[in-house]
């Protein structure tokens, strides 16, 4: 398995609205978007002309971030990944495409995810629900 980039890195937060506030103001970073929805709010804020989208979300658990990685096989990824002894790998959807996490044996979090909506950014820059 090969990872393309690491595109997000989800943070959990319990209020997402001031640690928003607090990244724009601490580090100069640039809201582009904020969506509030099925009791949850997420925000995805650029904090550097290069690297990662940070992605504050309200309902991840615990206080570790997500990194997520592209692939460009998300099938054969996930298969790579219980292959190779992860056994916690979960499933799930996310805007851009199929996306699997797992907890790494240090406790490290990680998701692998294909891009198979890349209009998705497009589709929700600049929204700000308040």
């Amino acid at each position: 398995m090969t990872l393309q980039s690491l595109d997000f890195v989800y943070v959990p937060t319990r209020d997402v609205d001031a640690t928003a506030r607090q990244y724009v103001e601490l580090f100069g970073a640039e809201l582009l978007w904020k969506v509030r929805g099925m009791g949850t709010v997420v925000a995805a804020l650029r904090v550097s002309d290069e690297g990662p989208v940070v992605l504050l979300s309200g309902h991840l658990q615990g206080e570790t971030p997500i990194l997520v990685y592209r692939v460009a096989d998300y099938t054969a990824a996930v298969a790579a990944l219980r292959a190779g002894g992860a056994g916690d790998v979960v499933e799930l959807e996310i805007p851009h495409g199929p996306c699997a996490s797992l907890r790494a044996p240090g406790g490290q979090r990680f998701a692998v995810y294909e891009l198979v909506r890349p209009g998705v950014d497009d589709h929700f820059l600049g929204r700000i629900d308040e």
